[in-house]
């Protein structure tokens, strides 16, 4: 599934067994947390040490997602009910622009372009 979210953009799966690497079984007990910038990870594990702070970033650039955390399926659980939870705010890419600030604008403008594009869909 993919989230964004006003600390980042993740893509989160299905973790492989063992040392998460491509080709193994899928392990259901367990999520992997993509992001293409880092300090989208670093942001969640800073919000919700409770559940992602033993959880450590993997980063690799022979991957379509640089970034990674191995993440148990019920602590993964317990960040998005959080994140729900917390919604307080009436305009999603406005929220982003005024949590991120400056450092954020690159994400801001990515979120524009996906908001254009799911338009798009929505009147084909």
């Amino acid at each position: 599934m993919w989230i964004f979210t006003k600390y980042g953009f993740y893509s989160a799966v299905c973790a492989w067994q063992g040392d998460g690497r491509q080709h193994q079984p899928v392990d259901p007990d367990r999520i992997m947390v993509r992001a293409r910038v880092e300090s989208h990870l670093t942001a969640l594990q800073a919000r919700f040490p409770q559940w992602l702070a033993d959880c450590s970033i993997q980063s690799t650039h022979s991957t379509d997602y640089a970034h990674r955390l191995f993440v148990p399926k019920a602590a993964w659980a317990q960040v998005l009910s959080a994140l729900a939870t917390e919604t307080d705010y009436d305009n999603f890419k406005s929220e982003v622009a005024t949590h991120q600030g400056k450092s954020g604008a690159d994400y801001e403008q990515a979120l524009h372009r996906v908001w254009s594009v799911m338009h798009q869909l929505q009147n084909d």
